[in-house]
């Protein structure tokens, strides 16, 4: 009996083991986002995104597509450690819609001696050639 329970007990935990596996791999993106924009490097940011035309970003001005066009925007928006300021993200949900696709909802601060922002996020991650990448973002 002991015997059965332990193996009923690994033939459960398995796939929670690679749920929570993905989840920290996501959770680690974002973190390495962050790290990359608090040291002001927008390219080294931008990685964590799909680099496809159909890469879509929605801000406050509306959807933008195209990966070369978000990081344009980013860069444009952002032209200066003084205005890049600090970033922290708050992450609030990580769900898991499929095998190869996540939603994330989080908050995320910027902190700038010339005024803090803040807004929230929805991500849309896929796992595109065994990486998860993000292929849509909301932000505002």
């Amino acid at each position: 009996m002991k015997w059965f329970t332990l193996f009923l007990f690994i033939g459960f935990a398995q796939p929670l083991h690679a749920q929570t596996g993905d989840e920290k791999i996501i959770h680690d993106l974002l973190e390495r986002q962050t790290r990359d924009w608090n040291r002001g490097d927008i390219d080294a940011f931008m990685k964590g995104y799909w680099e496809s035309d159909s890469l879509m970003f929605v801000g406050k001005n509306g959807a933008t597509y195209g990966y070369q066009k978000t990081l344009n925007n980013y860069k444009k928006n952002y032209p200066d450690s003084t205005s890049m300021g600090k970033l922290r993200f708050n992450i609030l949900e990580v769900r898991r819609l499929s095998a190869t696709h996540y939603f994330v909802l989080g908050k995320w601060m910027l902190t700038r001696s010339i005024g803090d922002l803040s807004g929230h996020y929805t991500l849309l991650l896929k796992k595109i050639k065994g990486k998860w990448t993000i292929i849509a973002d909301h932000s505002s």
